[in-house]
């Protein structure tokens, strides 16, 4: 199989992604092109980057997702290949199958794999075929009957789920009968303006429920190895919060189990690069099911790279370029334990509510067991079109305990002003009971943790106004 070298790659992402493969691609002597909105002509990764193409106007619609505009200035600006990053365009099959077209190569699998394993309906499938466990459900359905006779079946509480979805768009837990048609109705609605695509599908669901990943990488000579496991229980609204390697919820029997079967089902669909095979684990039970397969890197991929030492981007550069993997499953190990934090400009306070704006100041750790993926610097003016994420904190130990330690004082060092961050609330995580044990389930923080801190808050406020009182007095 030929290899074809790499020498300009076009950066079809922003935030604090562009600047990773930026970096990347540096360490690998590429030149680099990122395609840029309006909003974003002074970011960090335009300055970084080797070169700039202004792609649209601050509307993700008209820039970052507009696959013509993008593809048009990789050509534009002599780049032989696109890096799609997360999110945006990395998981179109028709945007992947476009750059191939134009001689471009994409950073990620082809087209058929991201088609198979995007679509989740599909990806159940193939997953049963290639004898991995899938959680009790059904195929597409055809209408509230046929959801009905299933629900009934399976037993309550069940999830409908879009077949296009993610991020938790398109779902709808449904824990009695009469609530079916209203849950079914609005999941559908929802996916059909998220995705265009109103398909849904239902699951059983499960009350205690870890979140476990299996990370993936493959190459085009049939090699797919794993790099062990991330836990992204510590969730809000099916959207993760905190991420940690190796999972403090598995033994090693369990580990192998879900490590080879994410292997199997990469092996099945000849998967090419970085993939993150995503399951459900029973927290009562100890069994796991299949979720989905995220074809691109991961927000949470530095946990992995932290405790194995491979760099997970550099490597799907270089298996895009159709060498192959530079390390075999038995050079996997891991080593000692690593968290991240996601730094997000929102206020807690206030249901978590987006700021964008200006950071006065952006001061973080400086620790040498503290990593930060980030675009953010003093004066950057943090824009309202996008997500609120400003970067990851991630901190190594040699143990758990070690690492909850590291992150707690990197998380006590980090000064950010100007903006309500969420960097405050995940201290406060960290010096949780439930967190500190390992024992947290996707459902904690919604069900326990929060609300017990707003009462926290409450209780707080109602005797600081009784002590004004008495000192009025």
């Amino acid at each position: 199989m030929s290899v074809k070298s790499i020498q300009r790659l076009f950066v079809a992402n922003r935030g604090e992604i562009a600047v990773r493969i930026i970096k990347a691609c540096k360490a690998l002597g590429i030149q680099t092109v990122i395609g840029v909105s309006e909003a974003d002509r002074d970011s960090l990764a335009t300055r970084m980057a080797d070169a700039f193409e202004v792609i649209g106007p601050a509307q993700a619609a008209e820039s970052y997702l507009h696959a013509e505009r993008i593809l048009a200035a990789a050509l534009r600006t002599g780049c032989d290949a696109l890096h799609p990053g997360y999110g945006f365009l990395s998981e179109r099959a028709g945007f992947a199958s476009a750059c191939a077209q134009a001689g471009i190569t994409f950073v990620g699998p082809d087209a058929r794999a991201i088609q198979d394993m995007g679509d989740k309906i599909t990806a159940v499938g193939l997953a049963e075929k290639a004898g991995v466990p899938r959680v009790p459900g059904s195929a597409a359905l055809s209408g509230l009957d046929e959801a009905s006779k299933i629900a009934e079946a399976i037993g309550y509480p069940v999830l409908i789920k879009a077949s296009a979805g993610g991020g938790g768009r398109g779902m709808r837990i449904v824990r009695e009968a009469n609530e079916l048609a209203s849950c079914m109705s609005s999941a559908i609605n929802e996916a059909q303006s998220a995705f265009g695509d109103g398909t849904v599908y239902l699951e059983k669901f499960i009350e205690q429920a870890r979140h476990i990943e299996i990370q993936v990488m493959g190459d085009r000579y049939g090699n797919v190895v794993h790099l062990g496991e991330r836990d992204c229980s510590a969730q809000r609204r099916h959207q993760k919060l905190i991420e940690e390697s190796p999972s403090p919820g598995l033994d090693q029997d369990l580990r192998e189990q879900m490590a080879m079967a994410a292997v199997k089902l990469a092996r099945s669909v000849a998967y090419v690069g970085a993939g993150t095979v995503e399951f459900v684990l029973d927290a009562q039970s100890r069994r796991f099911y299949f979720l989905e397969m995220n074809t691109r890197i991961q927000v949470e991929h530095p946990v992995t790279e932290l405790v194995t030492g491979f760099d997970l981007v550099q490597e799907q550069i270089k298996v895009a370029q159709g060498l192959p993997l530079s390390f075999a499953q038995e050079d996997v190990a891991l080593h000692g334990h690593a968290i991240e934090c996601r730094i997000n400009a929102e206020d807690p306070n206030k249901s978590f509510l987006p700021k964008p704006g200006m950071l006065l100041v952006w001061d973080p750790p400086t620790d040498e067991c503290v990593r930060l993926d980030s675009h953010c610097y003093a004066g950057y003016t943090v824009p309202p079109h996008y997500d609120s994420l400003l970067g990851k904190i991630i901190v190594h130990g040699r143990s758990r305990q070690e690492a909850l330690g590291h992150m707690r004082r990197a998380l006590e060092n980090f000064r950010i002003e100007g903006l309500p961050t969420t960097v405050d609330f995940l201290r406060e995580v960290m010096d949780e009971e439930t967190f500190i044990s390992g024992n947290m389930t996707t459902r904690w923080l919604e069900q326990s943790f929060l609300p017990a801190r707003k009462m926290r808050q409450k209780n707080a406020a109602q005797n600081l106004e009784l002590k004004g009182r008495e000192v009025g007095v």
